[in-house]
């Protein structure tokens, strides 16, 4: 039997839903105009942009008073500054532009500045992971544990890479993807930071760093690791991932193996 979800939560998924809605007719659309010399870029922006719109007036209906962190517009002070809604409309943008169904709706709640709830949905294989504190985390209803791996040799981790414009300490990255990879069972880089979140969650990986990242791409994730068991820091091994847009999320014996080998 599925697991209920709280009040928070329901309205959290029932925002995801309804913006899917349009991101996934939207998708679509996007696998056709891969063929056309402009391509689709105009046009995902503007989905990006409608989806956005979306969760903020579903939010806002549900809880007038919180405030939002968005990625596409500014940001929205809220009367009650303890709850703050960190939105991502479509994480793993470069794989929706060009037809690749991996992305997902972020949609993270900071309360009194910490991750306090946190859903991730995938609306093309229908996966829906949402968390809460001190509630656990799920996927479709069904309970997720972290990795129970202990051995580096049998971990596979993610990551991003850098690209044009984000190519700053590439030297350094280069040699942390060096580290992992002669150590580990590989490393998986799939573009979108809070579905690798949440596949840590769901032990798909056994962990995951990234530095570079904005709150909107880790604020769901980070309460999807932290409820499935496992820890999240940033590179430096201390609890200021929202602030230093760095990540290590492993399960509790692999976590300080990874930081050892990517600090």
């Amino acid at each position: 039997m599925a697991h209920p979800r709280s009040a928070l939560l329901n309205v959290m998924t029932a925002a995801a839903q309804k913006a899917a809605r349009r991101l996934v007719r939207d998708f679509g659309e996007v696998e056709n105009l891969q063929v056309s010399k402009k391509g689709p870029a105009d046009f995902v922006s503007i989905a990006d942009k409608k989806a956005e719109e979306t969760l903020v007036k579903e939010l806002s209906k549900a809880r007038p008073d919180y405030g939002f962190v968005l990625e596409e517009g500014d940001d929205i002070a809220g009367k009650d500054t303890s709850n703050t809604w960190v939105i991502d409309p479509l994480d793993g943008t470069t794989n929706f532009l060009h037809g690749i169904p991996h992305f997902a709706i972020s949609i993270g709640l900071l309360r009194d500045n910490e991750p306090f709830a946190g859903v991730v949905y995938n609306p093309i294989v229908d996966e829906m992971f949402w968390a809460e504190k001190g509630q656990g985390a799920f996927l479709n209803g069904r309970r997720l544990r972290v990795s129970g791996r202990e051995k580096l040799a049998e971990c596979l981790f993610a990551t991003g890479i850098p690209f044009m414009g984000k190519v700053k300490d590439k030297d350094r990255y280069l040699d942390r993807i060096n580290s992992v990879t002669s150590v580990s069972s590989g490393i998986r880089r799939f573009g979108s930071a809070a579905l690798d979140l949440a596949y840590v969650a769901a032990a798909r990986y056994d962990g995951y760093w990234e530095a570079g990242l904005n709150p909107w791409d880790i604020c769901a994730g980070i309460t999807l690791v932290r409820e499935a068991g496992g820890l999240v820091s940033d590179i430096e091994g201390k609890r200021k991932v929202m602030e230093t847009g760095s990540v290590i999320a492993a399960n509790q014996k692999v976590h300080p193996l990874l930081t050892k080998l990517v600090k």
